[in-house]
C-alpha cells in the first residue's frame, strides 16, 4: 500500500500545486491534501468486510456512526447507528456525540455501501462517497480508531431501521 500513497503523492504534487498565499486562513487545502495522503495506507488497513464490520461493532465502546443528513438518517439507517451529519462536525459536537475517549472504535458507512440506490441511500459519485471525508475528518479531529465498511450490501440484508416514512 505504500506504493499507492507514493503514487498518489506524486500525482497530487503535479496536479494540485500548492497555493502560495491562502486567502482564507481558516481554510487549508494543502493541509487537507497532506492529511489525505498521510492517511491513505491507514484507511486501506481499516476497510472491513460486512462480516468483520458487524463483529467489530461488538467491540467494547464501539460506536456505529452515520454521518448522512438527519433527514436521511430518519428515513433509514443501520440498527444501532447514531447520527452526526458530516456538515455538523466540530470539536465540540464530535466530543458530545462520540464522548471523550478518542481511542474508542468508530465504525462508518455511507450511501455507497448499499447496492439498492433508493432513498435514503442514493449512490453518490465514487470519489465523493461520504466515507472518504468522514474518515479523514475524524482522524483530523483526533479520532484515530476509525473503521470503514468496504462492501456493498443490500438494505434487505442488514438490520435496517426506519424512524420516518419515506415518500
Amino acid at each position: 500500500m505504500r506504493t499507492v500513497s507514493l503514487a498518489l503523492a506524486a500525482v497530487l504534487s503535479f496536479s494540485a500545486p500548492a497555493i502560495a498565499e491562502e486567502q482564507n486562513p481558516q481554510i487549508d487545502y494543502d493541509g487537507f491534501v497532506a492529511l489525505t495522503i498521510q492517511l491513505a495506507d491507514t484507511r486501506q488497513q481499516r476497510l472491513l468486510s460486512f462480516e468483520d464490520f458487524l463483529a467489530k461493532q461488538q467491540s467494547e465502546g464501539a460506536i456505529l456512526l452515520d454521518t448522512r443528513s438527519a433527514k436521511a438518517f430518519k428515513e433509514g439507517h443501520l440498527a444501532g447507528a447514531i447520527n452526526l451529519p458530516f456538515s455538523d462536525f466540530t470539536e465540540g459536537k464530535l466530543a458530545k456525540v462520540l464522548g471523550g475517549d478518542m481511542s474508542r472504535p468508530i465504525l462508518i458507512y455511507c450511501n455507497n455501501n448499499f447496492r439498492d440506490n433508493v432513498r435514503p441511500v442514493m449512490t453518490k459519485k465514487a470519489p465523493l462517497a461520504l466515507n472518504i471525508p468522514t474518515f479523514i475528518n475524524l482522524h483530523g479531529y483526533g479520532y484515530t480508531n476509525v473503521w470503514e465498511l468496504s462492501e456493498i450490501v443490500m438494505m434487505d440484508d442488514v438490520d435496517w431501521v426506519r424512524t420516518e416514512a419515506t415518500g
